[in-house]
């Protein structure tokens, strides 16, 4: 399962009046099936997708137990600056 914080539901608003839309599927599906993890900031990770030819997405999560996924914030990024 899992849950989006305020925040987290919050940030879909504010993308959308920055022109950047993100829908629940793709911070879902980067969680699920991420390109990357980033475990730098554990106990938080950082799953990261490529969402276009010059964008990735990355969402804050935590594993808050074997069932449980704890949503915390998500954020897209330039493909030159988290990629390689």
């Amino acid at each position: 399962m899992i849950y989006f914080t305020k925040h987290a539901r919050d940030k879909f608003a504010v993308l959308k009046r920055h022109k950047f839309e993100v829908t629940r599927k793709q911070v879902e599906g980067a969680v699920n099936k991420p390109d990357i993890i980033d475990n730098s900031r554990l106990p938080l990770l950082i799953a990261q997708i490529k969402i276009d030819k010059t964008h990735v997405l990355r969402v804050v999560y935590k594993q808050a137990d074997k069932n449980l996924i704890k949503i915390i914030t998500f954020y897209p990024g330039r493909t030159k600056q988290y990629e390689g």
